[in-house]
């Protein structure tokens, strides 16, 4: 037995696609959620696959013959809420240790679960939507460890509370199975309080902000808001050094100074409160001295404000001459030239746009405080800039209409964006805009819905428009593959045009397959001409034409699963 350890961090779980889409296709593959994911992947050798699946299998694996580029994958980011969980607790005299990736590192976390040595064991929900994913950890940790006590919190725990009535939130807790769950926007404070309850034999009972499992019923104690400066808990990056490799989050402030009617973040996440510039420095400082890092994504919700800190930092990174690159979640409604001319000096590669229409009816009701003309203006200034943009839009928002759908294919069309993405409105009861559900005439909830202008299935059908409309800029895929993804396919040696190939493909080969199935209700594989395409992206076209044969019993499981 090692030494004792007081919490064990568990970073993010990628669940294996097919077993996701067959989960979501059991919804029925005219409910909004499955017809949202039908745009995220592709059929190869009769399976799904994601774009990084298939990137990795084509461009990472014994086929390729010339070229072979490291894998992808969502766990290869070193976990920001890892070092900062980590670093909160070691300021507090208490020990821990990690797996920033639960996909990636599960030999090595099943080494550490046998050491019989934890007292705890928090996992991270920060990109959880679902259960999926935190019931197979549990699972994992079950099977090698039966004495640690397991903590779940995060955004993920806080939304259900809000969500679920009393008797559903128990049965979620139960088929879940953790010890402990923290209902808090911070909670950092109370997994220390709980693990100095358990160290000392102190009650549960007696601590704030969570759910405990006493006789296997849950019971929950009173709320108590944190206050957790983050200038004052700043991550000590000397604490991981020996395992951080290319890629890091990083953030620089708490919640988004922003509240967007379709956005629950900012009432979940607390008030707004940026890190000083000088506690950012030593951040980055400590990352730079570590000398592998090549790209940082600050994960701010809205990285470039308040506007006049934002250009100091970048001077800052200017006048230090860091060797990483970085790229960040933008505002372009607050560009001017001054700043993307600082940003392109200081580094960054890209900026992910959550712009969300094209009408300024749309902006308004959003509560977007900007313009259509506006974000044309930002967009042309950080494309000038050479500056990679990625735009995000939502369609079916109350009062979205087949007009104001137009004018977002317009604008993407005019604003000529390297990269987009359009989603379907997600009904959230803890957003803004559920408040005036009665002046809108909102019905349902989640991918299923209806509102005084449109239902879901109306925005599924325009967002199958936008799809097979644009030509200029690349639909990008969103599941397990998000904008920091294609920085790093830059990281890798791709450059901007065959990363921009690369992902028209794919979008070919998912348009092949809508199109097609719209007739046939077939799901075929994507045509041999297109394979070719893709090998000739890297410039390799000795790869074998054989069919890769993966995993037969997942396969007919996959297909048992659909009726064709």
């Amino acid at each position: 037995m090692g030494k004792a350890i007081d919490c064990l961090l568990i970073g993010h779980n990628e669940m294996d696609f097919v077993e996701y889409e067959f989960n979501v296709r059991k919804m029925g593959t005219s409910s909004g959620a499955y017809r949202d994911l039908n745009k995220n992947f592709i059929i190869y050798n009769n399976r799904p696959f994601t774009v990084s699946e298939f990137f990795n299998l084509f461009y990472c694996s014994d086929l390729n013959r010339k070229t072979s580029f490291k894998r992808l994958s969502v766990g290869e980011n070193f976990s920001n809420a890892i070092g900062y969980l980590g670093t909160y607790l070691n300021r507090r005299g208490m020990t821990f240790d990690y797996v920033n990736s639960f996909t990636n590192e599960k030999d090595l976390l099943a080494e550490k679960l046998k050491q019989n040595n934890i007292l705890t064991i928090a996992i991270i929900t920060t990109l959880y939507v679902a259960a999926f994913p935190i019931l197979e950890i549990i699972d994992f940790i079950k099977k090698y460890n039966q004495t640690a006590k397991i903590i779940i919190g995060g955004p993920y725990v806080t939304t259900q509370v809000r969500t679920l009535d009393q008797e559903e939130l128990t049965f979620l807790f139960k088929s879940i199975g953790g010890n402990i769950f923290v209902n808090s926007s911070q909670g950092e404070a109370t997994l220390v309080d709980i693990i100095r309850a358990l160290k000392t034999g102190g009650s549960l009972s007696e601590l704030r902000n969570i759910y405990y499992r006493s006789n296997e019923e849950y019971y929950s104690t009173p709320i108590q808001l944190e206050d957790n400066k983050l200038s004052d808990n700043m991550i000590d990056w000397s604490l991981f050094g020996n395992r951080i490799e290319e890629y890091v989050n990083v953030r620089t402030a708490i919640s988004c100074p922003f509240s967007c009617a379709f956005c629950g973040f900012p009432e979940h996440a607390g008030k707004y409160q940026p890190a000083e510039v000088a506690v950012i420095e030593k951040e980055l400082n400590q990352l730079d001295k570590i000398g592998r890092v090549k790209s940082i994504y600050f994960i701010d919700d809205t990285f470039n404000v308040p506007v006049n800190r934002f250009k100091e930092l970048l001077r800052m990174m200017i006048k230090k001459r860091y060797s990483f690159r970085w790229h960040c979640n933008f505002r372009c409604q607050f560009a001017d030239r001054e700043m993307v001319e600082l940003m392109r000096e200081s580094g960054c590669v890209g900026v992910f746009l959550g712009i969300e229409s094209g009408s300024n009816k749309i902006l308004q009701l959003m509560n977007k405080n900007s313009t259509r003309e506006k974000y044309l203006d930002g967009v042309a200034l950080l494309k000038e800039a050479g500056i990679i943009t990625h735009g995000s839009f939502i369609v079916g928002f109350p009062g979205e209409t087949v007009e104001t759908v137009e004018e977002t294919i317009s604008f993407i069309q005019e604003s000529k964006l390297d990269f987009y993405r359009a989603q379907l409105w997600y009904c959230e009861t803890i957003t803004p805009i559920w408040r005036k559900r009665e002046q809108f005439d909102i019905k349902g909830s989640q991918y299923e819905w209806s509102h005084a202008t449109m239902d879901s299935k109306t925005a599924c059908d325009l967002i199958d428009k936008v799809f097979l409309t644009i030509q200029d800029s690349i639909w990008v895929p969103q599941y397990n593959f998000e904008f920091d993804h294609m920085v790093h396919l830059i990281h890798r040696g791709m450059s901007l045009q065959q990363v921009k190939d690369f992902l028209k493909s794919f979008y070919l080969g998912i348009k092949e397959r809508i199109v097609d199935s719209q007739v046939t209700h077939w799901r075929k594989d994507i045509n041999i001409d297109l394979i070719k395409q893709f090998k000739r992206i890297i410039g390799d076209d000795q790869v074998s034409d054989e069919k890769i044969v993966e995993a037969p019993d997942i396969v007919d499981k996959y297909q048992a699963g659909f009726s064709f």
